[in-house]
């Protein structure tokens, strides 16, 4: 769901894939081919979220700021499922993985890689390409040239996602039982199914 708030309306892209489950609020501005996925929480009310193009916000994520501040997501930025941005600049090209914590004034370098659980403690200013891990987090050393290429061709499949969710994306009724095949899968094929004589 999209929210006006105090007059500020989100700025959306339409290019981008909104989860109708995730909920954007005021002053949130949202690039090109970017992916917010459900349960996301983008609540720009006491200051600005700013997300650039090619960005993804995974599930169950929140961003927020203390007030006067700008959130910043520069191009190609990856947030993992559940993870926290408040009130930081997260750097192009960068990934925070799953259920991390990026606090305060954090200033996360460009091509940085943040790893699962991870917290950044209010204020650090973070190199780029660096490997971060741990509570509180720390440097284990630099990004190499693979694990970017990694990581970019990752982030790549969200920035198709939106396109795809238009395209294919839609509310159904379930199935009551499982197809005798699903598409692309020979017609033997039933997942979870004790075949006869088993």
């Amino acid at each position: 769901m999209i929210y006006s708030f105090e007059g500020h309306i989100p700025v959306i892209d339409p290019t981008s894939f909104i989860h109708p489950q995730a909920a954007v609020t005021g002053n949130v501005v949202i690039g090109k081919n970017c992916y917010i996925g459900p349960g996301a929480a983008l609540r720009g009310d006491w200051g600005r979220i700013i997300i650039e193009d090619g960005c993804n916000v995974q599930e169950n994520c929140t961003i927020h700021m203390f007030p006067g501040i700008t959130v910043l997501l520069k191009e190609g930025a990856h947030i993992g499922h559940g993870a926290i941005i408040h009130g930081a600049t997260i750097g192009r090209n960068c990934l925070v993985g799953m259920n991390s914590v990026i606090m305060d004034n954090v200033e996360l370098g460009d091509e940085s890689i943040v790893g699962a659980l991870s917290f950044i403690k209010e204020g650090e200013k973070i190199p780029a390409r660096s490997l971060l891990a741990g509570n509180p987090a720390k440097k284990i050393k630099e990004v190499s040239d693979e694990m970017i290429a990694w990581k970019t061709e990752g982030t790549k499949l969200y920035q198709a996602l939106p396109a795809q969710m238009y395209n294919t994306w839609q509310a159904v009724d379930p199935l009551t039982e499982i197809p005798s095949a699903l598409p692309g899968q020979p017609e033997s094929y039933k997942p979870w199914k004790k075949q006869q004589g088993n």
